[in-house]
């Protein structure tokens, strides 16, 4: 029988950031009643900061995308607590899977190469990211190196891509709307801004009022939050009330309701989860945007097993390696982009695995996933990685309660005509009640995929409910 757990002013599904934002803004605001469901038995949604090896490790979320137009970088710039990464990654090997390094003028040039042949400026608009990266990076080697081995160069552009590919959180670049470049802002600065030794979870402490002494505490959102809610139901029915029904049985009533599922969890459950159906323009967007997979893999080592001299490597598959590769079961090391040293972490080397290889790695164990890597460094590297002391790896498609990484534009957007301004409209009730808000990185414009994305969206509610008051008194 189900359990009534009374009546809410304004519910918020999910303890991610666009969720956490839109609760303490409401708080902050004289919102009294004002309480955030949970599937997971854990606030953060995809920003995961967990103790590993030397200090910690972020299993999603990981840096802060520039300073200019950033909202996380502009709430916390005068703490000291964000440190900028520079030219890092900018030294990463080269090499090919006959053991063969690249050399490093050469490497560095197919890599501007690459980066100035992604689309920029205002054109063009129509067609794939990766159709335009194509044409515009052989034109470019043609005129730029036009003496430089041609099967090396199209190794570097498949490696090159498949990293573009994970940045953006697609399988392929081939999905990717030419026009992303257009509508995803840039924000100028670092773009690779880290967290020292505390992780992202820092953020989520500062949001909440925390100290770094008390990692239980919620702070500002004490007595605000459930725990394993995992809503499956949200019904407009009544007349200025929304209904949610959880897994469990319980159920809740509220005047508002501000939805931050990802965009998955809406891909996959949207036409049971809303009574009366969502509208069709937003059902459009949902079906047309993508939320795509980025996985990361973590190895501690008794000391570091990577030279001195190397930040990491860059995979370069040579065409018959990986005509082979794909006959046999690591055939998902070809979605590898590279693997390298972190810093604040002295002992670790991470690798990424994205788009259809990242999601068939989650279904493999453990142990399988260890011997797939440790054929991936006996065939590139000349020297020897010994068995990690620990392993650990994220698992973001398969998770019930997220089902990918982060969203993307897609093509198919663009022949729908629709984008995340379709996501965020709010939903009236029968009587033109503003009952149901849409937050999540995906509904961001020009922010999507990204934590201030998730942050920005997440005010946007927020605010929109406070103006629909002209005051906030304390029983708001």
């Amino acid at each position: 029988m189900d359990k009534c757990r009374g009546s809410s002013g304004i519910l918020i599904i999910g303890a991610g950031l666009s969720g956490i934002v839109a609760a303490t803004r409401l708080l902050q605001n004289n919102f009294k009643n004002v309480q955030i469901l949970e599937a997971e038995d854990r606030i953060g949604g995809r920003i995961h900061t967990i103790p590993f090896a030397d200090n910690v490790i972020d299993v999603g979320a990981q840096w802060c995308h520039g300073m200019q137009r950033n909202c996380v970088y502009e709430m916390v710039k005068d703490q000291d607590i964000l440190h900028p990464t520079g030219d890092y990654y900018s030294t990463m090997k080269m090499v090919r899977s006959n053991k063969e390094l690249v050399p490093h003028e050469v490497g560095s040039t197919m890599h501007d190469i690459v980066a100035g042949s992604m689309p920029s400026g205002p054109h063009p608009v129509v067609g794939s990211s990766g159709t335009h990266l194509a044409e515009n990076f052989w034109r470019r080697i043609e005129a730029e190196l036009p003496h430089v081995d041609r099967t090396l160069a199209r190794e570097a552009l498949d490696s090159f891509a498949k990293h573009e590919s994970s940045i953006v959180g697609a399988d392929n670049l081939f999905e990717v709307s030419v026009r992303e470049h257009i509508e995803y802002h840039d924000c100028d600065g670092d773009k690779l801004l880290h967290w020292g030794t505390k992780g992202f979870q820092r953020f989520i402490r500062l949001l909440m009022n925390v100290g770094e002494d008390q990692p239980e505490d919620l702070g500002l959102l004490a007595g605000h939050v459930h725990l394993g809610k995992k809503v499956t139901r949200i019904e407009l029915a009544r007349p200025r009330k929304v209904i949610l029904r959880c897994e469990d049985g319980d159920y809740f009533e509220a005047d508002h309701v501000i939805c931050t599922v990802s965009l998955g969890v809406l891909q996959e459950q949207h036409e049971k989860m809303f009574i009366p159906p969502l509208p069709p323009a937003k059902v459009n967007a949902i079906r047309s945007l993508n939320l795509g997979t980025v996985n990361k893999l973590f190895l501690e080592f008794e000391q570091q097993p990577l030279p001195d001299d190397w930040v990491g490597f860059y995979c370069f598959w040579l065409e018959q390696d990986l005509k082979e590769l794909r006959k046999t079961e690591y055939s998902w090391l070809e979605g590898i982009t590279g693997c390298h040293k972190t810093t604040c972490q002295p002992r670790l080397l991470m690798a990424w695995v994205g788009g259809s290889h990242g999601r068939h790695m989650e279904t493999l164990s453990d142990e399988k996933v260890l011997e797939g890597l440790q054929w991936l460094f006996r065939k590139f590297l000349t020297f020897e990685v010994p068995a990690p002391k620990r392993f650990l790896r994220s698992k973001w498609f398969t998770n019930p309660n997220f089902r990918g990484s982060y969203s993307l534009r897609t093509t198919k957007a663009d022949e729908h005509d629709t984008g995340p301004w379709d996501l965020e409209t709010p939903v009236t009730g029968p009587d033109g009640h503003l009952g149901l808000l849409f937050a999540g990185e995906a509904s961001s414009r020009n922010y999507f995929s990204t934590v201030h994305g998730a942050v920005e969206a997440g005010f946007r509610e927020a605010d929109r409910l406070i103006g629909l008051y002209s005051s906030c008194g304390p029983n708001s």
